[in-house]
């Protein structure tokens, strides 16, 4: 059961981040309604694939491998963790942005964004981006027991 766990935490972290690549090039682009219903179905296997990753992953923590006491005393996995949590904070904004245009959407016209809006959407993408390469080095870190603190 353990490799099936492992490999259903993979399969969500690579989704979630290849969503997140994707937005970040919709987002650069010119957006039209095509781009714009886009964004919006990558943001939801954003999302999707988050809870994924958080559920599968809190269930090897806590019942498979090597078990919390193991986890929690390992700095990379707290780093890790902690990084998960923000870059789900942060994506609230987008998520937002991109809901409140279901309105606009379905009556086939494009919702009311400034530049400002698109750009402050675009460098929350980029900061998720960047909090996601340093979630892969914590995770390469924890499992070569860098950092294990017991």
């Amino acid at each position: 059961m353990t490799p099936f766990f492992a490999f259903l935490h993979h399969l969500a972290a690579f989704t979630l981040v290849a969503a997140l690549a994707v937005e970040f090039v919709l987002i650069r682009g010119e957006l039209n309604l095509g781009t714009a219903r886009k964004l919006q179905r990558i943001d939801m296997v954003f999302g999707l694939s988050a809870g994924v990753v958080l559920v599968v992953g809190l269930l090897r923590v806590f019942y498979f491998e090597k078990g919390a006491s193991y986890y929690f005393h390992s700095a990379p996995f707290i780093a890790k963790l902690s990084l998960f949590v923000i870059v789900g904070l942060l994506s609230i904004y987008p998520t937002v942005e991109f809901a409140s245009w279901s309105k606009s959407l379905k009556q086939g016209r494009m919702p009311a964004l400034t530049d400002s809006k698109i750009a402050s959407i675009r460098s929350v993408i980029h900061w998720e981006l960047a909090a996601v390469v340093a979630i892969i080095l914590c995770a390469a870190l924890m499992a070569r027991g860098v950092g294990y603190l017991g």
